[in-house]
């Protein structure tokens, strides 16, 4: 596995060196005119799921998708299979699968649940902007499931088949921590050889040009509890252990903790005490987005700030205990994913496009799951260019639609020669 300082070196080399025009194959005519062809259906398709409001904790709009991309892989000619996440609001997951004729197996991931709450199509709808389409999800990550879905029709009207297996996983919880289907998505995901997991792009407002992840943090939740004694905040605060003050001392004095440890960023970001105003509060509790690249790294951190917390206080007689919520694992895709992401670029330059390969991303993504035993080679970003995500005005760019298409339909072919 490439260490991410090697990783990126590597990464600005194959992009300066592949990108020599006349040093690639041909555009296969065909299979660009058939990705043109699929593009009014495609953003149609988009439409059909951005107004199906399917947030993380939204069990019908979630159903309501889930219904589509199942009826869409029944279509294909897939098996499917509902599986209920394991923890959390107890969506279905989709998994459809089909046997071919080659000598490798392929597994296809996306997520169809999105951050936005019940009713965000009242104020954020979908629209049409020449080369935008806005919409809640439609970049993360309902244009991912497009990419997916479109790709498969295209490959099945040219009768591809070289491929012993083709699997297509859709989770409800990937907003959330995927902590309900990240079992599975790691389990079918050793039994492949390839997986080309489906999150966006960045735009061209942002980067100059499309891109394939080669790594992202992993991200992970970290509690302080404190436990103090209750007292007359007026008539005998003195009586009183104060939780509250304790946990703002501690949360000032580990908030750099994680600069000594590799691999590893901590943020305060949420905090709880009290329940009336005249009371010295007796509990307080504080939250942490932690993000990991190196494994191991979340529990060095829990271990560094409990013994800070047990022998530093400020208020005595208080007791302060660090929790640790194990979330997504980090992903690094190392030389087997970077051997695609080169791959991806030369099928680019068919296009006479440039694919730049991104080493890192403070982002979490399932791709981390798939990748968790390094048996399949794992990349990431084969959905749409887009921006917004997670914020107002999320949208896609109609430009990349084709190129997305062309991308993935080329890489499933050439992977299936080999």
């Amino acid at each position: 596995m490439l260490k991410i300082g090697t990783l990126f070196s590597f990464a600005l080399l194959t992009s300066a060196c592949l990108w020599t025009p006349g040093a690639y194959a041909a555009t296969d005519i065909a299979l660009k005119t058939a990705a043109e062809n699929a593009q009014p259906q495609f953003i149609e398709s988009l439409r059909e799921m951005v107004m199906i409001e399917s947030g993380s904790g939204d069990l019908k709009g979630l159903a309501q998708m889930a219904n589509v991309v199942e009826s869409r892989l029944k279509a294909l000619g897939f098996a499917t299979q509902r599986h209920k996440t394991t923890t959390g609001a107890g969506a279905d997951m989709v998994v459809g699968k089909l046997q071919g004729q080659g000598q490798k197996k392929f597994m296809l991931q996306a997520h169809m649940d999105t951050v936005y709450q019940t009713g965000i199509l009242n104020t954020q709808g979908y629209k049409v902007d020449g080369n935008r389409i806005y919409g809640p999800g439609i970049a993360d990550d309902k244009g991912g499931i497009a990419v997916i879905l479109h790709s498969l029709a295209i490959l099945k009207e040219r009768a591809w088949k070289d491929y012993a297996q083709l699997t297509v996983m859709f989770n409800p919880d990937e907003e959330v921590g995927s902590i309900g289907s990240g079992e599975l998505i790691s389990q079918l995901a050793d039994q492949h050889d390839v997986v080309l997991s489906c999150e966006p792009t960045a735009a061209k407002s942002v980067a100059k040009n499309e891109a394939v992840l080669l790594g992202a943090s992993g991200a992970t939740r970290i509690d302080m509890h404190v436990t103090g004694k209750a007292s007359h905040a007026g008539a005998a605060p003195d009586l009183g252990r104060n939780a509250l003050v304790e946990l703002s001392h501690q949360i000032v004095q580990t908030r750099d903790a994680y600069k000594s440890i590799p691999g590893v960023q901590l943020n305060w970001t949420i905090s709880q005490a009290g329940t009336v105003r005249n009371q010295i509060p007796d509990k307080a509790m504080a939250s942490a987005d932690v993000r990991t690249t190196l494994p191991g790294a979340a529990e060095q951190l829990q271990a560094a700030l409990q013994n800070t917390v047990n022998t530093q206080k400020l208020i005595p007689e208080t007791e302060t205990r660090v929790t640790l919520l194990a979330g997504r694992p980090p992903y690094q895709g190392g030389t087997k994913a970077m051997a695609l992401a080169v791959k991806a670029q030369t099928i680019y330059q068919e296009l006479d496009r440039k694919l730049d390969i991104v080493p890192m991303t403070g982002g979490a993504t399932d791709a981390a799951f798939a990748a968790r035993s390094d048996k399949a080679a794992v990349i990431e970003s084969f959905g749409l260019a887009g921006w917004g995500y997670h914020a107002k005005d999320e949208y896609i760019e109609v430009d990349s639609i084709v190129p997305r298409l062309y991308l993935m339909t080329r890489m499933l072919m050439e992977l299936g020669k080999q």
